[in-house]
């Protein structure tokens, strides 16, 4: 597979890298929750802290807006890629994103406590395996 920019090559698959799952990307649909647990900015910024810790994941920083007059928008910054929520209130609904990357981690933990903590009567999920190369899957950052 080759990757074009205006007509110029940027780089190249072959069976010399191999795609691996090592990423997953979950997204997760929670309906009927409970409206208060939703606009709560603090609750939805340490539920995203526990949710991180869940996964085994590093939170680098955390970013969260209330509007008015409802709704909440949080995201966990990880070492390991992000969560974020976004939740309507007045709908009790909220939509989730949980993106991890590395061996080790658990995003389905992390999912099931956030369909817990905000008590969702019914939820879905999609999981996209990412295919990052393997040459970025050696690669490790260090927090600094």
């Amino acid at each position: 597979m080759e990757v074009y920019k205006k007509n110029q090559i940027l780089g190249s698959f072959s069976n010399d890298h191999k795609l691996s799952h090592k990423s997953k990307h979950l997204l997760l649909e929670l309906y009927r929750c409970d409206y208060e647990k939703l606009n709560d900015e603090s609750f939805l910024r340490c539920t995203l802290n526990r949710a991180a810790k869940l996964a085994k994941a590093t939170v680098l920083n955390l970013i969260s807006n209330k509007f008015d007059p409802q709704g909440v928008t949080a995201i966990a910054l990880l070492a390991e890629s992000h969560i974020s929520i976004h939740t309507w209130p007045e709908s009790n609904y909220s939509a989730v994103d949980i993106f991890t990357c590395g061996q080790n981690m658990l995003p389905e933990l992390a999912s099931q406590y956030l369909i817990e903590a905000l008590q969702a009567e019914e939820h879905s999920m999609r999981i996209i395996e990412r295919n990052p190369p393997v040459a970025v899957l050696k690669q490790m950052r260090t927090v600094v």
